[in-house]
């Protein structure tokens, strides 16, 4: 079955980019677009593509509200990774924050952008490094962090581990290696971790731990 994608950007040129992109890949369908962030929730809604590739700035309601609308309905009716040419801060951690799976660069290659729609089509999640920079840096201006969460708790010390290690944006294969174990034991590490903790995928633990003050940057 092919992976279907919404395009959101309000540059018309840009999204054909990536439809030419896109259309040479036999597993991927490019099923609808749109030019602002309420159209871009509309055609969600109705055509329930598997991802939305959407851009930060767009009229009307920009990409981060509507993430935060898709992603707070029951199921979300799409995956969203969100593009864009800024890497600026309060970008970074507001998208991860109203619930996108990945944070791509546009200027990222044309096979970075496919492999990350076929990851997060498939459940996972995507940070650029450079990205997960951003994340802690804006995390090291915070003020203060709320106290860590009863659910917290629930995580054995592995898992915990894992935690820790997933938050510093290492790949489930430099964890296995740092902790000595098969990359498989830290596929179901990952997996039990995210299911106590109620949280959706890799971006939102990332988001988790430096909420709550389990990983501070150096």
């Amino acid at each position: 079955m092919s992976i279907r994608v919404l395009l959101a950007d309000d540059q018309h040129l840009v999204r054909t980019g990536f439809r030419l992109i896109l259309s040479a890949e036999p597993d991927i369908e490019v099923v609808g677009e749109a030019g602002n962030g309420n159209d871009t929730v509309r055609s969600a809604r109705r055509l329930r593509p598997d991802v939305t590739l959407m851009d930060v700035r767009m009229p009307g309601l920009d990409g981060i509200a509507a993430t935060r609308q898709l992603a707070g309905q029951t199921p979300p009716p799409t995956r969203v990774l969100v593009l864009t040419t800024f890497d600026v801060d309060s970008y970074v951690y507001d998208a991860l924050r109203a619930g996108a799976s990945g944070f791509l660069l546009k200027n990222a290659p044309p096979e970075e952008l496919v492999r990350a729609i076929r990851l997060i089509a498939a459940g996972g999640a995507l940070l650029d490094p450079a990205v997960t920079l951003r994340v802690i840096e804006e995390f090291s201006r915070a003020p203060e962090r709320p106290q860590p969460p009863a659910d917290l708790r629930r995580l054995t010390e592995r898992e915990r581990e894992v935690l820790l290690l997933l938050a510093r944006g290492l790949s489930n294969a430099e964890i296995a290696a740092a902790l000595v174990v098969s990359e498989a034991t830290v596929k179901s590490h990952v997996a039990r971790l995210l299911a106590k903790l109620a949280l959706r995928d890799r971006a939102q633990a990332i988001v988790f731990a430096y909420e709550h003050g389990l990983v501070t940057p150096h």
